[in-house]
Order: C-alpha cells, then sequence, then structure tokens
C-alpha cells in the first residue's frame, strides 16, 4: 500500500510540494531530538565549529549568539554518519517511503543535513531552486525538510511558490557574479505568491528540486529545526559532486538497482561553479 494517496500524489505533481503529518513515529522524533538536544550541548565546550566531514569541512556549524559571548549550534552535516536515529529515519521511515510514492519505486539517498534557527536568528535564505545545486540526469529529486521543532508563520518557516516547479530555472549568476541565488527581479515575483509550509513537529515537508523557495528569519522565542534529506530516483545520475559528500551517497533506501540512466533536456545549462562556490553550496538552508 502507498505510504501517499492519490488525490496526495496529484497535488505533489500539481504544487510541487506536499506537507504530511506524522512522517515519523513518536519514537523516532523522540530519538532525532535527543540526539540534537546533545549536540546543542556540546556547544559548551566548543567556540568554534567542529567535527569533520569527508571533504574536511566542519560537521558541527556554530555561531555566536546575538550577545557575541555564547556559541550556538545552527548546522550538522551529514548527521546521519555520527547518529543511528537519524540514519534510520532517513532509510527506513515514513519519510522515505512517502518519496518512494512520488519519485519510485527505485530511490536512492543524496546526502542530508540538520539546519537549526534559534530564537532571534538573523539566519534569511534567500529565493532560489534547489536543481542548479545538485543537478542529476532528470529532475526525479526530491528533498524532504523533517519538521524536528513544530514549524510556525513566526519561526522561519519554508516558503514556496506553488506551480513554479513547472518554470524556468532561474539563473545564479547578475551581472557577472555568482550570488548562489535568483535575481532581485525574481525573487520580488516569487515572494508576491509565496505560501509558508507549517507544520507540527514530525511533519515532512516534501520539496520538488526546481520549486522555487527561500525563508525569512526567525522572528519567534521559539526554535526551527529541520532534518533536510535529499533523493533522487536511481535511474537520476548526479552531475556535479555533492555538495554535502558522505559516505551513503548512493545507497538504496527502496526499490532495487535499475541499471538505466535516464536523460532529460532542460531549460537552461547547468551552472559551472566558480572557486569559492561551495559556500553556497554550504549555506543553502532552506
Amino acid at each position: 500500500m502507498s505510504a501517499l494517496s492519490r488525490e496526495e500524489i496529484d497535488r505533489f505533481w500539481r504544487d510541487g510540494f506536499l506537507v504530511v503529518e506524522n512522517s515519523v513515529t513518536p519514537a523516532e522524533l523522540a530519538a532525532l531530538r535527543h540526539d540534537f538536544a546533545g549536540w546543542v550541548a556540546d556547544c559548551t565546550d566548543h567556540a568554534d565549529s567542529w567535527g569533520e566531514i569527508m571533504d574536511g569541512r566542519a560537521r558541527f556549524d556554530v555561531a555566536l549568539d546575538r550577545s557575541g559571548t555564547s556559541a550556538t549550534l545552527r548546522r550538522v552535516n551529514a548527521p546521519i554518519e555520527v547518529s543511528d536515529a537519524y540514519f534510520k529515519v532517513m532509510r527506513d521511515s515514513r519519510v522515505t517511503a512517502c518519496v518512494a510514492a512520488l519519485i519510485g519505486p527505485n530511490v536512492k539517498f543524496h546526502h542530508s543535513k540538520i539546519n537549526s534557527k534559534l530564537p532571534g536568528s538573523d539566519t534569511e535564505v534567500k529565493w532560489h531552486q534547489d536543481f542548479p545545486f545538485t543537478p542529476h540526469s532528470n529532475d526525479d529529486v526530491i528533498t524532504a525538510l523533517l519538521m524536528v521543532d513544530e514549524v510556525t508563520d513566526e519561526n522561519g518557516p519554508l516558503e514556496v511558490v506553488p506551480g513554479s516547479h513547472r518554470s524556468a530555472i532561474e539563473p545564479l549568476w547578475h551581472n557577472g557574479h555568482f550570488t548562489g541565488a535568483a535575481s532581485d527581479q525574481a525573487a520580488a515575483a516569487w515572494q508576491r505568491q509565496a505560501v509558508r509550509c507549517t507544520g507540527q513537529a514530525g511533519s515532512v515537508c516534501l520539496m520538488h528540486t526546481r520549486l522555487a523557495h527561500g525563508s525569512a528569519p526567525n522572528r519567534s522565542a521559539r526554535p526551527r529545526t529541520l532534518f533536510i534529506m535529499v533523493y533522487a530516483a536511481d535511474d537520476a545520475v548526479a552531475l556535479t559532486p555533492n555538495p554535502v559528500p558522505n559516505r551513503h551517497d548512493g545507497l538504496l533506501v527502496s526499490g532495487t538497482r535499475s541499471g538505466q540512466i535516464r536523460s532529460q533536456s532542460f531549460d537552461v545549462a547547468i551552472p559551472e561553479f566558480p572557486a569559492g562556490a561551495s559556500f553556497f553550496l554550504q549555506q543553502l538552508e532552506d
């Protein structure tokens, strides 16, 4: 039996996103929160980012709070490598089953991270589409944003433009400079059409790789933590290096290996990232 109804599947392909409640069990959610709380507590022993992922970047990314005196955890790169709880949810949960219902049956994992906006955080994600950052031979690529905390209108929710996954891919270069974001004109147009993706902790927002999205700062007194997992159909081949390299890249989480590669033509060329573009790849937070 499919994890999603026919109406939900149709809504995803119409709008480019779908919010699903209760995408993990209470026990799974509690385990995710437990591990994240432990990492937050570890910040008291680290004034700077610490740990290391495969490309040498820090696993645990910290920033000073507004007082400039305390370090706070804002990102965990590839948490599935250091947490059984996060690995289990990525590989075998209702989240995985929902993704398989949309782009399966054969689905593989690409990368993951945790992004947390603490109360009063100034973090703002400019409008963009993910596909230019993680291009594949076809666009059967889905980002699953699991709400570890309740996401409200006030704590910096994901904002999306329904149907924009069927539109052109906006360039990341403007006036000869790589910005990692859509133009001001495109961003303004998208903002006028934006809807917010909110939900109770344990909900997941499934987002098509071409969907226009961004998010505002957290203006509330409550944190907003997302466990972000990216999946692709098994016949979609990555065309650029993984922005969060990890030892589980390409892990089959549903179905079987097809041994096939499906190519698709796109309305713009895949951009060639300049030196230093890894900064933008790391900063994509949704």
